[in-house]
């Protein structure tokens, strides 16, 4: 079956003064049909920009550098603005952080989702208007009905999150990018929004690309996950694989710094130093300078992925027998 999205060789740039930065270098991955693929790493690891890429919403200076983004097979990195703006809504939803900054707090909940429904699909006032609250249903808004012509400022946080997964599915699209959708809301409320991505996703067949820094959320909702440092996927396997087996140093070092509720510990582990800047970023393997297990070959070439069980990683430690780890201060 033809992948809902396949990205290829993604490379993102930004020239500048002192030359050209590399923010995504390399990146591929795949999302099939009621999948859900969680993009996870640090700040500044490339995350919410490959999902900008994806879409055609990468801010100037940046550009595209370099390869390819197939939805349902059909190339779009290569449309116009014009094409891009009919499939951004129709065939590709966007779920953002703040949900403040996807609705117009000057027009009713209603009448933001009959205009977007009406934008994409071929129905009546009277029809989108009915379909608008039953997707306010869906996503569990109660009175759905009488609450349809509030204006987003009557609604809770967690409530606003719920409006913006509503107008994300309004026309049915194929594929659903949801960037760090939970992080302003309070633990409580992320599980059930969560949930609600999840269930929705799932009923419209759409593919999900969840993107956070919290592995909690990437473990309760994706089936696979692509962990992301310094512009590239380090690692992507099945979740269950990644959780409990992670290949990578980098994502060992992330899985050890979760709060575990069956060993109590005085300390959490952590990853020394921090995300390389753009125009510091080290030759070789990008975090060798903070791995515990970098050997020579690390600081002077870079790894490609390789496949390891139902996983892919990039990392030297996975071909054959390593050489004794660098010392380390």
């Amino acid at each position: 079956m033809t992948p809902v999205l396949r990205v290829t060789n993604l490379r993102v740039s930004f020239p500048t003064r002192r030359g050209v930065l590399t923010a995504v270098d390399g990146v591929s991955f795949e999302i099939a049909a009621g999948e859900v693929l969680g993009v996870v790493g640090e700040s500044g690891a490339g995350k919410s920009l490959t999902g900008a890429a994806v879409i055609g919403l990468v801010d100037l200076p940046g550009r595209l550098a370099g390869g390819e983004v197939h939805l349902a097979g059909e190339r779009i990195d290569i449309l116009s603005e014009a094409e891009m703006r009919k499939v951004r809504g129709r065939r590709i939803g966007m779920i953002f952080q703040d949900p403040l900054t996807s609705l117009d707090p000057l027009k009713t909940i209603g009448q933001q989702l009959t205009e977007t429904i009406r934008t994409h699909l071929p129905l009546g006032r009277r029809a989108a208007r009915r379909r608008a609250v039953e997707l306010l249903e869906e996503v569990g808004i109660p009175a759905a009905a009488q609450r349809i012509d509030a204006y987003p400022h009557a609604f809770s946080g967690g409530m606003r999150q719920r409006v913006v997964i509503a107008l994300a599915l309004a026309a049915e699209p194929a594929l659903v990018i949801a960037d760090e959708p939970t992080t302003a809301l309070d633990v409580s409320v992320q599980a059930q929004i969560i949930a609600v991505l999840k269930r929705m996703c799932r009923e419209h067949g759409a593919a999900v690309m969840l993107i956070t820094h919290d592995m909690g959320v990437i473990a309760e909702t994706a089936d696979r996950v692509a962990v992301m440092y310094a512009g590239r996927i380090v690692e992507v396997g099945p979740v269950a694989d990644v959780v409990r087996r992670p290949l990578h140093p980098y994502t060992a070092g992330l899985m050890a710094a979760i709060p575990s509720l069956a060993h109590r510990t005085e300390r959490l582990a952590q990853i020394p130093g921090a995300m390389p800047r753009l125009d510091a970023i080290p030759r070789g393997c990008a975090f060798h300078p903070r791995c515990a297990e970098a050997f020579a070959k690390c600081v002077l070439a870079r790894p490609e992925p390789a496949v390891v069980g139902a996983s892919r990683v990039a990392c030297f430690l996975h071909e054959a027998a390593p050489e004794p780890a660098l010392a380390t201060t």
